[in-house]
């Protein structure tokens, strides 16, 4: 709090070392209220829920961290505008247990002699520390690496990096291509547990390497918990979850006598979406590998729930739905000038609710739910 306004105290702002947090210096009032107005401004004729505020500090969930410096001196940050490299260990998005153990992953570095890569010079090991807390304080640490090379070297320094820190999940991921790419498709496990496990209003969803999970857990269980209060009247005998990820919308809003179909093109989240089912005790559920956007079915169900990427579901899917003509299509967007142009087409809906949730404070990102019902 900064002189009784609410505001986050940032000492990297502060000092002009991290310009991450563009909107950092407004009221958290301020920050909300211009969001509203431009979403509103986006979709003018929506009748709008009172909006999700956000913890102004420490909500964030995940850490990404460049792997800087050299051996006897690692930073784990970013290069900055001015190109200086900014250890960002401390950094108050994030809660004090993840501050600590950033802290000694950086210390764990220097000690196990493991170099960070150097991209001027495609000399050395360690690219990236991918740090993820549940709300239990458990931690997966994934560690990305130029080769294989440097995985016995990081096993035999395993014990001091994992002693005394929850870390429940640890890997090591295989990044070799010569550019800013933060990892790549080769996993390899060094835990037993191979996920986290978030509990989010009942349903045990799990937080895996390379599979979708929002980064404000507290923000995303009301998110949530408003599309379970919003489809529960409307009596769906079946749910299509499009871009389902491991499962977060579909299995909240389902019950046991739903007919729930989820659509991920990554195969590991659809298997950690099956695992969330079988714990539910819900059975009528069927999640496939597929890509949502080729999705073709000549029976619509009730409900089709959409939470594309920042582009949107596109002109393609727009078109689908507006075939198949479903009763509901529950949109879940964190971008809101895509949404906008993806309501222009489907032409036949109206927004019958609308809530934006502040999963992004400190920027101009935010997510928005609305409900659309076919007219």
């Amino acid at each position: 709090m900064r002189g009784g306004a609410n505001v986050m105290e940032c000492s990297y702002h502060a000092q002009g070392l991290c310009h991450s947090c563009p909107t950092i210096d407004m009221p958290y009032e301020e920050q909300l209220k211009a969001k509203e107005e431009q979403v509103k401004a986006l979709l003018p004729h929506a009748q709008w829920h009172e909006s999700t505020p956000s913890p102004i500090e420490a909500f964030r969930n995940k850490a990404k961290m460049a792997v800087l410096g050299y051996a006897h001196a690692p930073i784990l940050g970013i290069v900055n505008h001015a190109g200086i490299e900014v250890s960002l260990v401390n950094c108050p998005l994030y809660t004090p247990s993840m501050r600590a153990l950033l802290a000694h992953i950086e210390r764990w570095v220097k000690v196990s002699g493991i170099r960070p890569y150097r991209i001027e010079k495609r000399q050395g090991a360690l690219k990236y520390v991918i740090v993820t807390q549940n709300s239990e304080d458990s931690f997966m640490v994934r560690l990305v690496v130029a080769s294989r090379d440097a995985i016995e070297r990081i096993q035999s320094f395993q014990k001091a990096l994992i002693e005394g820190y929850p870390i429940e999940v640890l890997s090591v991921n295989i990044q070799p291509v010569h550019m800013a790419v933060l990892e790549g498709e080769e996993e390899h496990f060094l835990s037993d547990t191979q996920a986290l496990i978030e509990v989010m209003n009942e349903v045990p969803l799990y937080m895996a390497p390379q599979s979708f999970f929002q980064t404000n857990t507290q923000v995303t269980r009301a998110l949530y918990a408003t599309a379970r209060a919003w489809v529960e009247p409307l009596d769906a005998k079946s749910i299509w979850d499009l871009f389902c990820g491991v499962g977060g919308f579909g299995l909240s809003v389902s019950t046991p006598e739903t007919q729930l179909w989820g659509i991920e093109i990554a195969p590991h989240a659809i298997a950690h979406a099956q695992e969330s089912a079988r714990a539910l005790g819900i059975t009528q559920v069927r999640f496939e590998a597929l890509d949502a956007s080729l999705v073709a079915q000549n029976i619509a169900p009730d409900v089709v729930i959409v939470n594309p990427p920042r582009r949107g579901i596109g002109e393609a899917l727009c078109s689908t739905l507006e075939s198949l003509a479903p009763l509901h299509i529950l949109y879940s967007s964190c971008n809101a000038t895509t949404l906008a142009q993806d309501l222009a087409r489907l032409s036949h809906y109206r927004i019958d609710q609308a809530q934006l949730f502040d999963m992004f404070p400190h920027t101009y990102h935010y997510e928005v739910l609305v409900l659309l019902k076919r007219i």
